[in-house]
């Protein structure tokens, strides 16, 4: 009876698998077999060297989607003699930890066996689930592997990821991409020609699982043996641009540096890709009206009022018109003369105040609209300059402590 229990058990993991998505049916079973990343899995480098000596400790691997975090995790439960389990940060709660733990701990004092924990979507595990694992971690009971898409300097607890060795996976580039859809072709009994291979590469920025199941659809969309190019264009069409919460930060990023080192086209590669990625164009807007006086200030004045422009144009006509207000603010600032000594100004006057360099305001400063104002001296030797420029120029109008402090200082002067 448990022959025949296995057997059916055999064939509907078959099935199952026959029925996977063309990534996971292709996912590698040894780490040979795993494509790119090899400044960490190539001969000699660290994770392939602790992989094969099976002498792991904890680490997180951390990388945009696509890019082989699973796939490694998968080798790693393959090729370890130490117990392999895996924890999915959406559906596992605290409890769940626990017996995971719980489990460990009883395996080591029966039979000297360690766990490996792999935890996809680390970074989705809230501080107390975190918290839940960091003992049994510090104390060598389980040997964690976290995957996550997000920087773990912001989204994994600190104890945790100060334990663990931090591997950055990368997107696969142009050659690894198409080596993957070749193995596809293969497994799904179809062939392409080099442009379509190539198409689909260009256009899934490093993302091995999206090219794969772009190329599993134009699989599907042909009724030959061949795909077009055709058929990769469709299913492109329908592929989502990958744009995370690390590409939110990271793009913005560099779209201002790029405006600021004045290359204009860099400038708008960086906001057509957040606007086919449904970046809000309100937040990219008042970007711009902030670099209008952080990165130019009054070496251009218009380009504040140009950039303010933009993001009325915005709210008034809607996007997708509105690109082309975004566009030319982009073209304007990139191409204006560069110079922070605004920003400079505010920022060193507020640390000067933070750090308590504020002293009295000057008595003739002060407000003199009230009967006894005068008796108390103040108002008392104020000019005005639209009486007496002149004299005027001679008050001084910071505290005394700040009599020859300068905040600003224009683009022909010395900073």
């Amino acid at each position: 009876m448990a022959d025949v229990e296995d057997l059916f058990t055999a064939a509907a993991t078959e099935r199952l698998r026959s029925r996977s998505p063309l990534a996971a049916r292709l996912r590698p079973t040894c780490i040979d077999e795993i494509v790119g990343q090899q400044h960490v899995v190539g001969l000699g480098k660290p994770l392939r060297v602790l992989i094969e000596k099976d002498a792991l400790t904890s680490m997180i691997l951390w990388g945009p989607p696509g890019t082989g975090k699973t796939t490694i995790a998968e080798v790693i439960a393959r090729t370890t003699n130490q117990f392999f389990v895996r924890l999915s940060a959406v559906t596992a709660g605290v409890k769940d930890i626990r017996e995971v733990v719980d489990a460990a701990r009883q395996r080591l004092g029966q039979n000297g066996q360690s766990t490996l924990v792999f935890v996809d979507e680390i970074h989705r595990f809230s501080s107390t689930q975190q918290d839940a694992l960091l003992p049994s971690v510090e104390e060598g009971l389980i040997t964690l592997i976290g995957a996550t898409t997000e920087n773990p300097t912001f989204q994994v607890n600190a104890a945790l990821r100060s334990r663990s060795t931090l591997f950055r996976l990368e997107p696969l580039d142009h050659d690894d991409v198409c080596a993957l859809l070749r193995r596809g072709l293969i497994a799904e009994g179809k062939t392409a020609g080099d442009d379509v291979i190539s198409e689909i590469a260009n256009k899934c920025g490093g993302d091995g699982r999206q090219a794969l199941t772009a190329l599993e659809v134009a699989c599907a969309l042909t009724t030959s043996d061949r795909v077009e190019i055709e058929h990769a264009h469709a299913a492109l069409s329908a592929s989502a641009l990958r744009y995370g919460r690390d590409d939110h930060y990271d793009v913005i990023s560099a779209f201002i540096k790029s405006i600021r080192a004045s290359d204009v086209d860099a400038g708008i590669h960086w906001l057509a890709r957040m606007l086919e990625a449904g970046e809000d164009a309100r937040f990219i807007a008042r970007r711009l009206i902030i670099l209008a006086s952080e990165d130019i200030g009054e070496a251009d004045p218009l380009s504040l009022v140009i950039a303010t422009s933009a993001a009325h144009a915005l709210e008034v006509v809607g996007l997708p018109e509105a690109q082309l207000n975004l566009a030319q603010a982009v073209v304007h600032l990139a191409k204006a003369p560069k110079n922070n000594a605004v920003a400079q100004a505010i920022w060193t006057a507020r640390d000067d105040v933070r750090n308590g360099r504020i002293g009295e305001v000057p008595s003739y400063l002060r407000d003199a609209h009230y009967a006894s104002a005068s008796d108390l001296g103040h108002g008392v030797g104020y000019i005005s300059p639209h009486y007496d420029a002149t004299k005027a120029a001679q008050l001084s109008y910071l505290p005394d402590e700040l009599r020859n402090v300068r905040y600003y200082r224009g683009a022909d002067e010395a900073q």
